[in-house]
């Protein structure tokens, strides 16, 4: 054994060859007020983030030089660190202008976008008042569609996503657990993605998109109870409601999505989705309907209509 090593060997391929894999060695990082490269950034395992999952993150899009709907994420972002105690060391404005530099400084004009707070480093315990202050970073980097742009085919996990009674859904935290649960169940069926149901039986989300059914002219989408209120998701209703589709927010139980004339995913990363099937039954005649590539293609002129923040002046 190597001096100060220990089973090193079973840590390949290392950090650097995984970023630089990845493309992410060379990017710029926003991390607690400077600009470090992927492969300088570091976060100490003594943040109670790492160790305790206590964090919160946004996911935002840039599109042509353009965040889109930055404002409305950041608003998000700080409901988030509000209700978790967490006080974040920038406003809102200084925030902005952190992730239009990180963009900035990548050369990015079209990139996923992910602004993280964590608890911060101090002494260990559960108690959030040994953290001594937040750690806060910005992450920029290209990103296509995260399910990719075909129709896709989902299973109905048994994994439950939180209930309000334990933490709402309306919280981004950077502990995901139930969505990678019902993630490692899709990925043993060999399917996309997977639908998460709250404890009650009723439709919740994906692993971490809304999901809307059409029926008819009537467009369903589960109350934020138990799914993540998107920002895509109420860009979509406004767009529904404006080519004709009756928008309903109701809860929805499995059998609706089986029955229903086209169903599709929304979330910043994943974009609009069509789904093709879920649980083995084939959703509609074809995917995408007719509704869904028509909100795909308004969605797409929403943005050229409604770019969102200039990275450059």
């Amino acid at each position: 054994m190597a001096e100060g090593t220990f089973l090193a060997e079973r840590f390949a391929p290392s950090d650097e060859e995984i970023l630089s894999k990845e493309g992410y060695f060379n990017l710029f990082i926003y991390h607690n007020g400077r600009f470090v490269k992927g492969n300088e950034a570091r976060i100490t395992p003594f943040d109670h983030g790492v160790l305790l999952g206590d964090g919160i993150f946004e996911g935002i899009r840039a599109y042509g030089g353009y965040v889109f709907k930055l404002d409305e994420h950041l608003d998000r972002l700080y409901d988030s660190a509000k209700a978790m105690g967490l006080r974040i060391p920038l406003s809102k404005e200084e925030m902005k202008q952190a992730i239009v530099l990180t963009l900035r400084k990548n050369g990015l004009r079209d990139a996923h976008v992910r602004p993280v707070a964590l608890r911060g480093p101090g002494r260990l315990g559960v108690d959030p008042r040994r953290s001594v202050r937040p750690t806060v970073l910005v992450l920029a980097y290209p990103f296509p569609p995260l399910l990719g742009e075909k129709p896709v085919r989902l299973l109905i996990s048994s994994v439950r996503r939180k209930s309000p009674q334990s933490v709402d859904s309306k919280v981004k935290s950077t502990s995901y657990i139930d969505n990678i649960m019902a993630k490692l169940q899709a990925n043993a069926a060999g399917m996309d993605d997977a639908i998460l149901l709250d404890l009650d039986g009723y439709v919740g989300e994906a692993c971490g998109e809304n999901i809307f059914a059409v029926k008819g002219k009537r467009l369903c989408t589960p109350p934020t109870t138990a799914a993540l209120h998107g920002i895509t998701r109420a860009v979509v209703m406004e767009i529904a409601a404006a080519i004709g589709l009756k928008v309903h927010e109701a809860n929805m139980t499995p059998q609706e999505l089986y029955t229903a004339d086209e169903a599709f995913l929304t979330g910043t990363a994943a974009e609009i989705v069509p789904i093709a099937e879920i649980d083995g039954r084939k959703i509609g005649e074809t995917a995408p309907g007719a509704f869904t590539h028509r909100l795909i293609e308004e969605f797409k002129e929403y943005r050229r209509r409604n770019p969102g923040t200039p990275i450059y002046d």
